[in-house]
This record gives structure tokens, sequence and C-alpha cells, in this order.
């Protein structure tokens, strides 16, 4: 009778906060069930040869969109699929009401059921929500989302107060199907949070905030329009610029100070954003945490204007080379506290050729683990270690999944990545297994992939000899939080 479901022998065990330790790993249940020299193999119903590999706790992906565009059971379906691809085993999926996503409103008792319904046995990885307020009913439903459905983060879209930029219109209703979306709404869910925070002392209950000023952009995109310019990705980025994400982090940033109420500011995308984030994270007392994603840590406007097309259109836009190279000294340096995808499945039909109306968007999420290790780790020399943190255990920290992701200690869920780390390949849609049609990335060369990616214990993915493949059917489980 074999001891262990599964056994990961010979490879180099990747570990959070401690280093790297050439170990191999038994799983029992789903679970880490023991890390050992020399287990034997006979032990396990299943091994897999990690020699001269790197064997990482799987990614959390905590930026994604299900369902954004699309049918959310496909999406939860195919982008999860692609989420393993680049060794992610977790995905936290912002939703709200209003236009997208289902294009509806009303209360989150009746909404949020049909939103986990339709996801339910359609992801390969494990997944979770972060809840949008988008009416003041929803924000006195925030007590309840967290004790009946373990939801623990939620969100707050800044750049949707009070003007509707898609349509050019002084009132943001239309679009948000909500109330006054102003900051007086913020800080009545902050206030909440704060409130809901006190019943629950061993959650961290926290905001997300995407961060750019709605006034401004309105002005800022004016100009664009009517200047006569090519209309790109430089004109995107001109009429949504890093002003409007400083403005915001300081709107956003003072109120949360007073209310104590910890923020997670998303997608920083500018050196300019970080520099205010630090600085309001040095003033305020509040647990505040950053987050940065691939995309605008290794693209910029002007390369993907070069090649053409709006495929990279996304909020906030794409900046420059140089923002990018501080956006990885603040991940060097540890202001950065993760790293996300953003992933948001978009077609290239929805981007068409003309800038404005081309929807925001598109997906990463497998890319994660590579373009870190690929970029961060061979280019800039970031340890492994340091890698890891970025990608699993910070976010899983944040987002109270710690004790089950984000680590490969003893007790954790048995999520893991085995990476090759001198495997070579270029970017392609056929590589990243999504529904998505087209990638910002494609023709890049990335060195440093996953070859094997195991949810709770069972292997759901390898890349073979014939390229990438998925093993088994959708297992993957809701993560309440509370």
């Amino acid at each position: 009778m074999t001891r262990y479901d599964l056994l990961v022998k010979n490879g180099t065990l990747v570990v959070p906060y401690h280093g790297e330790v050439r170990a191999d790993l038994a799983v029992s249940g789903g679970r880490i069930a023991a890390i050992g020299e020399n287990l034997a193999e006979t032990d396990a119903a299943e091994v897999i040869d990690a020699a001269g590999r790197a064997v990482l706790p799987g990614a959390v992906d905590a930026h994604y969109h299900i369902g954004i565009y699309r049918d959310p059971a496909l999406d939860a379906h195919e982008e999860t699929r692609s989420s393993l691809v680049g060794g992610v085993t977790t995905v936290l999926s912002y939703f709200r009401t209003g236009q997208h996503y289902l294009d509806r409103t009303g209360p989150y008792k009746e909404i949020f059921p049909e939103v986990l319904a339709a996801v339910e046995g359609r992801a390969f990885t494990d997944y979770g929500f972060h809840l949008a307020p988008m009416t003041v009913d929803q924000i006195e439903e925030i007590p309840s989302l967290v004790a009946d459905h373990g939801v623990t983060s939620f969100k707050y879209y800044m750049f949707y107060k009070g003007f509707d930029l898609a349509a050019n219109s002084r009132d943001a209703r239309s679009f948000t199907m909500g109330d006054e979306y102003d900051l007086g709404h913020l800080y009545l869910i902050l206030e909440k949070l704060a409130e809901t925070q006190r019943d629950h002392p061993g959650l961290r209950l926290s905001l997300s905030l995407h961060c750019e000023q709605s006034e401004l952009m309105r002005v800022f995109i004016d100009r664009v329009q009517r200047s006569g310019t090519v209309q790109n990705l430089r004109a995107y980025s001109e009429g949504r610029p890093p002003l409007t994400e400083q403005v915001a982090i300081s709107e956003a940033t003072t109120l949360a100070g007073h209310t104590n109420t910890p923020v997670n500011l998303l997608h920083l995308s500018s050196a300019d954003a970080l520099r205010s984030a630090v600085t309001a994270r040095g003033m305020y007392g509040n647990d505040m945490r950053f987050e940065v994603t691939l995309h605008h840590l290794c693209l910029d406007h002007e390369s993907l204007d070069a090649k053409g097309g709006l495929g990279g259109k996304v909020n906030p836009p794409i900046r420059t080379a140089e923002d990018s190279e501080r956006l990885w000294e603040g991940v060097r340096d540890g202001s950065v506290n993760w790293v996300a995808s953003d992933h948001a499945c978009c077609m290239e039909e929805h981007k068409g050729d003309e800038l404005w109306p081309a929807r925001p968007g598109f997906g990463g999420s497998a890319l994660l683990y590579p373009v870190l290790i690929s970029e961060g780790h061979h280019r800039r020399g970031i340890p492994l270690t340091r890698i890891a943190e970025l990608a699993s255990a910070n976010p899983a920290r944040a987002y109270n999944l710690w004790g089950r992701k984000g680590s490969l200690q003893v007790g954790f869920d048995a999520d893991l990545t085995v990476v090759d780390l001198g495997l070579e390949q270029e970017v392609g849609t056929e590589l990243l297994l999504s529904g998505q049609d087209h990638c910002p990335f494609d023709g890049v060369r990335v060195k440093g992939w996953p070859v094997a990616t195991v949810v709770g214990g069972r292997l759901a993915y390898r890349l073979g000899a014939d390229g990438p493949e998925v093993v088994g059917e959708p297992s993957g489980r809701y993560l309440r939080r509370a």
C-alpha cells in the first residue's frame, strides 16, 4: 500500500522567505505531506522527476477577470486552463455589477450565487472573487459577503467616478448601473470595511483600488482627440497620463488613512505612480500594499506601436520603457508586494482599428512565472525566492490564503509547478492554451517555463515533446477566505 499520492523527486524546492533546498516533496490527500531526502518512489502512486529543475509554489494570480467580456462558464474553463501554462494554481477574479460581466445590477445575495454556479466545475485552478460594491445597498452587504461567502477583498474603480468615458458622458450611472459613484461612495465602502473588520480580527479585509482620476482624464482625452496626432497606444497613455494615477492615489489613500482600512493599489503603471504610492504608505498608518502587472513591467507603447494594432490597449495604459525599469526597481527593492496578470480575455475583433472604442485588456496569466523568471531572474538577477514571494506567497498573505496557498510547507495545499529554468520558447497563442486569439507578447522569446503544474496534489498540466497538454478534467475549488 502506497503512503503518498504523488512524489516530486530530485528537484530544488523554492521556499518563500527561506530559500532554495534540494529535496523530495510528497503529497497525500491534496496536501504536502513530507519533505526530505531520498523519499522512496515505491511509497508513491505517481512520481514526477524534477531533476535539474526548480519546484515553486503554485502562483496565486491575484488580479483576474473571469467573464468580463464572455460567458463566465466558458471563460472559467478556457482561461484557467491557460493559467496552468504559467504555473498558476489559484486565481482571484474581480467581479462587479453594471455593464460587461452579466450586464445587470441588483443585490449580491442574488447575483453572486449565480456567478459561483456558472464557474463551478469549470475551473482548472482553485479560485476566489473580489467584489465591487457599486451601490449603497451593496455596501451594506459587505458583512454578509464576508460571513456567508468568505469574500474578504473588495474593489473601487477611481476612474468611474462621476464620468462615463466610454459614452463621453458626465453621468456614469448608465455604465455602473449604480448610485452616485463618487468619493463619498468610496468613503462609505472604507467605513463599512473598517466596521466589519472589528468582527473578524483574524482576517485582513481590504479594498483594492484602480487609481486613475476621471475628471482629469476627461480633460486629457479631449486634448488628445483634438490634437490631430495618430491615435495609437502612445496617445492612449497621453490621454490617461501618470498624473491621473498620482491624484487618484492621493485621494484614495487619504481617505483610507482616515478610516484605517487596509488597501491594495492595483496595477501601478508608472514611475510617478509608484513614487506617489510609496510616499502615501509612509504618511499613513494603515496597511497599504502595491501590485504591478507583467505588461507594465515588460511592455512599452513605443515598441507596441511599432508592431501596429491595438492589442495592447489596457487600463491603466502601457507606459514607457523608463517607467517599466522603475517598476522593476520597486520589484527588486521590496516596494512592490506582488505581480499579477490582470488577465481579461478580449478577442481581437473587440480591439478593432479605432483606439477609443477598442475594449481594454488582454490575457497574460500563462506568462506569470515564465516572464518573472525570464525578465526578473535571468535578466535582472532577482532570486527565485523573491520571484516565488511576488507570484505566490505575498498575494496569498494579502488575501487570507496563507496556510493553504503560497508555500511548499508541510500542511499547505499541494499546489506547485516544476520549472525548466533553461527552456526558451517563443510566445504564441498556440502555446498559451487561451481562448484569446492574440497576445501583446507574441513573438517574444521567454526563458524559464513550467513543464508540470500540480493543483491540489493532482497533475493538471505538462509540457511534453508534442507541446502543452492539460491532464484530466477541471477540478478547481471555490476558496472561502473567512
